[in-house]
């Protein structure tokens, strides 16, 4: 198992720092978040300032971004980490697109595969000097020449990681991308009816299997040293689920388990800008039907027994004593031991090669 941190959203002059102790501390990958400052400077910063641990973005938001010029950063990017890096995208929702980043909206999923083929396109004549003859609906590239070419690199194209909450999107990530990341906001229920099967619809689109895709582990989790500590965890979940469950784009996790009503409640108190009030109004039940909790003594066993599909998790604990980074390094080792067949229960059948459609 590939277990991973993540962090991102402060100024560019932190990113070594944090990526230096992801690296220390002997996670495996490290993902730079892209909310208030650009995730690719970040990733930059991250990759020079380390040697071993993947650099990955968590995410990347695709459509405001030229498919070039993405291209030519990533390509940059894997050959300064000598192959250690990972793009990770995501669509952002219509508000965002339209509102801040001004670029124009039109149905998400179909996009982000013609952007991912795209990305692979020019990354391919990167590799081999092949003419560019790529058109697709939203996307071409058709023209290059050597003096805009950087040529190739020792180390194989970037992964693409695409993020994921709707059925259209897991779609296209099990169709075009090298790697899944389930958004945070869902649950284990709509993982597995929802995310789960229709990325092997596109798995058996582009005839590929479960091994063929790296999925990470979904949904809210809270661990902990004693049920203490992991209700004081569950209770720090009803900011994100709040905030997460006021954007109608995501209240399809919420229909699955009858709570359409409360993200329609969420989403008219963030109109009102009442913050603190939203945090309030989510139920018990609700709570504990999003977060899956373990204690770190029975961390690997939760691992192999709810993210059997998954080849990454993201994992933290307090290291700020002696005996907290020795009680880390212990959980950390014990989690990178665990084998998991990587293929969802119930879906073992459901990837047999396929004429892409």
């Amino acid at each position: 198992m590939k277990v991973g941190t993540s962090f991102g959203g402060g100024w560019l002059g932190e990113a070594e720092a944090h990526a230096r102790r992801a690296e220390e501390l002997g996670y495996d990958f490290a993902g730079v978040a892209e909310t208030a400052h650009d995730s690719m400077l970040a990733a930059t910063l991250a990759v020079a300032a380390t040697e071993r641990v993947e650099i990955g973005t968590s995410v990347t938001i695709a459509f405001p971004r030229a498919p070039m010029i993405l291209a030519m950063q990533a390509w940059d990017l894997q050959q300064l980490s000598g192959g250690r890096f990972a793009l990770g995208l995501g669509s952002q929702v219509k508000g965002h697109n339209q509102r801040r980043f001004s670029v124009p909206w039109v149905p998400p999923a179909p996009r982000m595969k013609d952007y991912i083929r795209t990305l692979q396109a020019i990354w391919n004549t990167f590799a081999t000097g092949e003419k560019p003859d790529h058109v697709s609906e939203h996307y071409q590239f058709t023209l290059i020449n050597p003096t805009f070419s950087p040529g190739p690199i020792d180390h194989p194209a970037p992964k693409v990681l695409l993020a994921c909450v709707g059925e259209g999107m897991a779609r296209a990530a099990g169709e075009v991308a090298d790697g899944v990341l389930p958004h945070g906001f869902m649950t284990d229920k709509y993982m597995r009816e929802v995310v789960l099967p229709n990325i092997a619809i596109g798995l058996r689109r582009s005839g590929r299997g479960w091994r063929d895709i790296e999925v990470s582990g979904g949904g809210f989790t809270v661990f902990g040293e004693d049920e203490s500590e992991i209700e004081r965890g569950l209770e720090a979940l009803r900011q994100p689920i709040s905030f997460y469950g006021s954007t109608r784009s995501y209240h399809d996790v919420f229909e699955i388990h009858g709570w359409k009503d409360l993200g329609m409640q969420l989403h008219s108190l963030s109109l009102q800008g009442k913050w603190d009030e939203m945090r309030r109004v989510i139920p018990e039940d609700v709570l504990r039907g999003f977060a899956q909790t373990s204690t770190y003594e029975r961390l690997p066993e939760f691992v192999r027994e709810h993210r059997e599909y998954a080849s990454r998790i993201g994992f933290g604990m307090p290291v700020d004593t002696p005996e907290r980074r020795e009680r880390f390094d212990h959980v950390l080792a014990e989690l990178q031991r665990v084998e998991t067949p990587r293929v969802p229960r119930g879906l073992e059948d459901a990837v047999a090669p396929a004429a892409a459609s």
